[in-house]
């Protein structure tokens, strides 16, 4: 085996690894948010798998709950006492007075909604903690308010800015950031602005006139004011604990609105939906940012984790959004679904769930080139 040969094999090693754990810690923190919720309603776990399949490994805790991990990586699964099966599609009808207490479909409808609702919200608050993490511990790249480059024809070059001048105050306001510069120059198009800054030893007063940029049509047309630098310097910055949360929180509920985003994208036909991508994309992924250390690694199971809770949110039947919408049938009805109304809209599920993977499958393929290869090999 050549040096290039036990690269490849080190790469392979560590791409596999990586997304075994990755995914492996999703998928227990999801389904850990059914199973305290269950135990918190009174309601007996079954087992707790980490995977499908045959067991590998696996051991009984006091309350008789089977923890495992299965052979399938792929997902795992909370079964609740009285579920047909994993999936709690379908209940047992031959549960004692007293089974009944513990078994999940004989509980209120609230708390079998708050029970289903758990394993996404979980995945929300774990990149919330991750992300919270990150911002207080490593910190972030955050731009000074020193000159890069000077764009020709700008109003910073009309007005004698060079690079490596810091940018100390905007119209006697202190600035300590470029993204304070920016915020403050796009609010003055077409308006002079006075300028202290800092050229070596030297501090100077200037003035310029930010140009006016239009940007968008019609009512939704906006204009802003431009100087027409880059930034030049940049400072790892941690936040403090209570800037890290706030930090935490905007950046999850940002992954949550560009996801929707995509997704009416991709249905109007705006985007493509070959950036859909499935398990190989997100092992080949794992594999790349896990070469950058444990921080790169944990934000991207923090985005991860943001995408797993909303497509388990998905009212498909199934998955837990399609438990939910059950759920709030039966409310509205006061009475549940029936049982082949109930089996038909999980086969239903079924059949989505894996067209979606499928589909998934093909574009992470795609994406490696894989089906090119093949049609070079029938060619030959």
């Amino acid at each position: 085996m050549n040096g290039t040969e036990q690269v490849e094999e080190a790469y392979l090693m560590v791409t596999i690894l990586a997304f075994l754990f990755v995914l492996s810690v999703l998928v227990f923190v999801h389904e850990f948010g059914h199973y305290w919720v269950a135990i918190k309603a009174g309601v007996k776990v079954e087992s707790f798998s980490i995977g499908f399949g045959p067991e590998i490994v696996g051991w009984n805790d006091k309350s008789g709950t089977r923890w495992k991990i299965s052979a399938l990586p792929l997902g795992g699964y909370v079964k609740m006492f009285g579920d047909m099966n994993p999936a709690s599609a379908g209940q047992r009808d031959d549960l004692s007075d007293e089974e009944q207490q513990h078994a999940f479909h004989h509980k209120g409808l609230l708390a079998r909604a708050a029970i289903v609702f758990a394993g996404p919200l979980a995945n929300f608050i774990f990149a919330i903690v991750i992300f919270t993490v990150l911002f207080a511990a490593v910190g972030q790249q955050r731009a000074l308010p020193v000159v890069g480059t000077v764009t020709e024809n700008s109003a910073a070059a009309a007005a004698g800015l060079l690079p490596n001048d810091r940018i100390v105050a905007v119209d006697g306001q202190n600035i300590e950031w470029f993204e304070d510069l920016s915020v403050k120059i796009r609010q003055k198009p077409d308006q002079p602005v006075d300028l202290t800054i800092k050229r070596g030893t030297e501090t100077l007063d200037v003035t310029a006139t930010p140009q006016a940029v239009s940007e968008g049509n019609g009512p939704d047309a906006m204009t802003f004011g431009r100087l027409g630098v880059s930034a030049g310097e940049f400072v790892a910055h941690r936040d403090g604990v209570f800037e890290a949360v706030g930090h935490g929180f905007s950046t999850t509920y940002g992954i949550v609105t560009q996801t929707f985003d995509a997704i009416g994208e991709m249905i109007a036909g705006k985007r493509d939906s070959s950036e859909l991508g499935g398990p190989i994309r997100i092992a080949q992924m794992s594999g790349q940012v896990a070469e950058g250390g444990l921080a790169p690694l944990l934000s991207f199971m923090g985005y991860l984790s943001v995408s797993l809770g909303l497509i388990n949110l998905m009212p498909v039947p199934l998955l837990d959004g399609g438990h939910l919408v059950f759920y709030l049938l039966e409310a509205l009805r006061g009475k549940p679904m029936n049982a082949k109304a109930q089996e038909y809209g999980f086969r239903l599920g079924a059949g989505l769930v894996l067209s979606l993977i499928i589909f998934a499958t093909w574009n992470d393929l795609s994406h490696l080139g894989v089906w090119n290869f093949l049609k070079g090999l029938a060619g030959g």
